[in-house]
């Protein structure tokens, strides 16, 4: 499982384990899955996909940055 904690300038949008994460990287979506290597990608306008639980859930963001390090994933987002 993946620690997932995205964020706005206004709160804190979600916060708990994921099975998977997409976003619209600027050289295309890519998927972040257990084990990653470490990255640091800014993001364009797009959706962010992320399942929690078994369940789908989609955020659509008009820009922001995404780090991955060690399953932690900190997803800094304009909505």
């Amino acid at each position: 499982m993946l620690k997932l904690k995205i964020i706005s300038p206004e709160k804190v949008i979600f916060d708990g384990e994921v099975e998977s994460l997409k976003v619209p990287g600027i050289q295309g979506s890519f998927e972040v899955l257990n084990n990653h290597a470490p990255i640091i990608s800014s993001l364009v306008k797009g959706d962010v996909e992320y399942k929690s639980k078994g369940e789908s859930n989609k955020l659509s963001v008009a820009g922001g940055f995404v780090e991955v390090k060690k399953n932690e994933i900190s997803l800094c987002v304009e909505i």
